[in-house]
């Protein structure tokens, strides 16, 4: 439950309390969001932990890895993944600091949603971009940007991105998820709202997996820093793995708790009628 939905629910007591007055538990991500439905009504509000986090790595087409790979080359690059609007002119604007130092650089952006994609397209043009889109079926070996304005196609842009940017969290969104990006070999960088992940985000930058970013300039640095040291890279995108190993424990903790609810029900439906 995001802050902005606390604040709404916390304006209508009578109707929120009595709903979730009527649940013998509740599951929540974290012990923030734990306290949130117990200040609403939850009589039983208990931190299990995130259930993204027991998802499977994301799917990819191994021939279409290979086909962009050997696209692209060796040209340095990195991801954009999710943007939100707004978010692309940040990440154009790193790019044309970053193509200082990385003249051949590749940029992929893999928005939200893939329907904007000719907007996006515009919006760079006017930047002087050279810009590519996957949904026209236009090459990415001499794009600036790859445009990724497809649907169920992020795995295989974490995979051949190595570095991503998770995005909706420079933007009032609240962040997506960035396990995502840690299960398919990524240094990960986002910027300050992640409420959506908040605990994934908070491991993972204890961790040292992950990184804050806050304008162009910040995320230009951060992605420069990345392509510059293979090991700090190297570095990170292990801490990550190490994240998401310990959090795979989630489904198992939830399916513990829901136990003594099924097996009730199970006993009921046994009885004679």
């Amino acid at each position: 439950m995001s802050l902005a939905s606390f604040r709404r629910w916390s304006r209508v007591p009578a109707l929120i309390r009595p709903i979730l007055e009527s649940f013998d538990l509740c599951l929540a991500q974290d012990e923030l969001q734990a306290e949130r439905f117990k200040r609403l009504g939850a009589r039983q509000a208990i931190t299990v932990g995130d259930l993204k986090t027991a998802a499977a790595p994301l799917p990819v087409d191994a021939a279409e890895l290979a086909r962009l790979e050997a696209a692209l080359g060796k040209r340095p690059r990195w991801l954009a993944a999710s943007t939100h609007e707004g978010e692309e002119e940040v990440v154009a604007e790193a790019h044309r600091i970053l193509k200082r130092r990385f003249p051949d650089l590749v940029t992929i952006i893999a928005p939200r949603h893939p329907s904007r994609g000719e907007a996006i397209a515009a919006l760079l043009q006017e930047r002087g971009l050279k810009v590519a889109r996957r949904a026209r079926g236009e090459p990415a070996g001499a794009a600036d940007i790859y445009i990724a304005d497809t649907l169920g196609e992020l795995g295989l842009f974490y995979r051949l991105g190595g570095i991503a940017f998770v995005g909706g969290s420079l933007s009032d969104i609240g962040g997506h998820n960035p396990l995502e990006a840690a299960l398919l070999d990524c240094a990960i960088l986002h910027g300050p709202d992640m409420a959506n992940c908040a605990a994934i985000a908070e491991a993972l930058r204890a961790a040292g997996a992950a990184e804050t970013v806050i304008d162009a300039a910040s995320l230009a640095e951060a992605v420069g820093r990345l392509l510059r040291a293979p090991e700090l890279r190297r570095s990170r995108i292990a801490a990550g793995e190490g994240v998401a190993a310990k959090q795979r424990h989630v489904l198992d903790t939830v399916l513990d708790r829901l136990a003594p609810f099924l097996d009730r029900i199970e006993s009921d439906a046994a009885r004679p009628a």
